[in-house]
């Protein structure tokens, strides 16, 4: 049986890494979580104070890129995200992050950084990576390429009741205004902005349950490890 490699792509709150992860899972497969790569380095530059508000250091930044080590570890069924050694997993989830982290990646030398890391990880094949490049940039030969989208609200509903799960007080016009900005920012960025993959299964769950979601991806990817496509 081969292992391929499969990319989902797309908006933020799609529900893109969840679905990553029980892919993953059913098939025996490493996951990758790039957009916690991401959040990881905006992570690292608020807590050495090169980012405050909106002002970046970004030589410093650039400076300390070799330092920055991002590990995945699957423990107890849970995928953690490692940053120099800690676990961070939580941390990187928070909304300061989320308001931050598209003004590191469209830093093209943080993301040609992350790109090397992320195509380490698919030597083999075998994996599943969510993102917003993945199909397009890191794995445009990717064997399975998926693009999840949902409209705003949708998604800014979903965003907002994970946020107030997790105990963070937080309104929800100010994660539907910071989900567009994101929406904006990750598409007009000069440098691997996101779009949809040449290739790419495009699906819109906006009014698509999980499970049956999850069956037609695991369908997809099973027909293309067995040649049926």
């Amino acid at each position: 049986m081969r292992r391929i490699i499969i990319t989902i792509d797309g908006h933020s709150s799609t529900g893109k890494s969840t679905v990553a992860k029980q892919l993953a899972a059913e098939l025996g497969y490493i996951y990758i979580d790039s957009g916690a790569m991401y959040r990881s380095v905006t992570l690292y530059a608020k807590e050495n104070e090169l980012l405050k508000g909106n002002s970046l250091d970004k030589e410093a930044l650039l400076k300390a890129l070799p330092e920055v080590q991002i590990e995945f570890q699957w423990a107890h069924g849970v995928n953690k995200t490692i940053l120099n050694g800690q676990d961070v997993s939580e941390q990187i989830r928070r909304m300061e992050i989320s308001e931050s982290v598209s003004q590191i990646a469209t830093l093209p030398e943080v993301r040609a950084k992350m790109v090397d890391i992320q195509r380490s990880f698919g030597v083999k094949g075998g994996v599943v990576m969510d993102g917003r490049d993945i199909g397009s940039v890191v794995f445009p030969a990717a064997e399975l390429k998926i693009f999840m989208t949902a409209s705003p609200a949708v998604r800014a509903q979903r965003r907002h009741s994970e946020l107030l799960a997790s105990g963070q007080d937080v309104s929800y016009e100010a994660v539907l205004e910071n989900l567009q900005s994101r929406d904006e920012m990750d598409s007009k960025r000069s440098v691997s902005p996101l779009i949809i993959p040449e290739g790419a299964i495009v699906i819109d769950n906006s009014e698509m349950n999980p499970h049956d979601q999850f069956n037609m991806i695991l369908q997809l990817a099973k027909d293309r490890i067995f040649g049926r496509i």
